[in-house]
């Protein structure tokens, strides 16, 4: 009995280092990926260059996806320190293309929408963490709508349907705020039943991060759609 507490208690404390691990990780890519945007808006060698060449913002989104592919199918097979290089280079790449926005919204409301988004995350990051339901029953949901939303997205590049925007940028806050409950709640599972602080565990914490901080930069640009006020 006695060595049965000790087992449950040591997996208990690993799952929450492994968890710890998670959410430092993702911040740090968040923190690099503001930066980046940051003061790339603030270049103007930068903006002359995506002028004279406009293919390169293409090249750049191509990478990210091909990028964040990558990672995803091979971090099993690679050492933690190149999956956590590969993943600050991702979000480095994500602060290149995420630089418009300092463009295209003032200041203030970036500020405020950023500070909605973490609130919001938080919150059904906590809903995923404590809920006693089944979310993964919604994850097929969840992949539909996202599918439907990024038709949408393309088809609207061509229709350029006001309503039809609103209508995306509606669905894509309610899929990611619901991505966010599902993803937390299966990051929680995958590391207690892994219940280990070693490399494996590790890269646990780290695939996770990297799901988390997908969703808090899409809960984020979605918002920022609705919330942010246009220069």
């Amino acid at each position: 009995m006695a060595n049965y507490v000790s087992s449950q208690t040591a997996s208990q404390s690993a799952a929450s280092t492994l968890l710890k691990s998670v959410y430092m990780q993702m911040a740090a890519a968040l923190t690099v990926t503001g930066l980046v945007a940051y003061f790339l808006s603030e270049s103007p060698l930068f903006w002359q260059t995506l002028a004279e060449s406009s293919s390169l913002i293409w090249i750049l989104f191509i990478a990210q996806i091909g990028l964040v592919i990558w990672i995803s199918a091979r971090l099993y097979a690679m050492s933690m320190t190149t999956a956590t290089l590969l993943f600050i280079v991702y979000s480095a790449l994500m602060g290149v293309t995420m630089s418009s926005i300092f463009m295209l919204y003032t200041m203030t409301s970036i500020a405020s929408v950023f500070f909605i988004t973490a609130g919001t995350f938080l919150a059904m990051s906590l809903v995923g963490y404590f809920t006693r339901i089944d979310l993964s029953r919604l994850r097929s949901i969840f992949i539909m709508g996202l599918i439907g939303m990024i038709i949408a997205t393309v088809v609207n590049i061509f229709l350029q349907s006001e309503m039809l925007y609103w209508i995306v940028s509606y669905a894509g806050v309610l899929i990611f705020v619901g991505l966010t409950a599902y993803d937390t709640q299966k990051i929680k599972q995958m590391v207690i039943e892994h219940g280990s602080v070693d490399e494996m565990g590790y890269k646990l914490a780290l695939y996770g991060a990297l799901h988390l901080y997908l969703d808090f930069v899409n809960l984020f640009l979605y918002l920022l759609r609705i919330f942010g006020d246009r220069k």
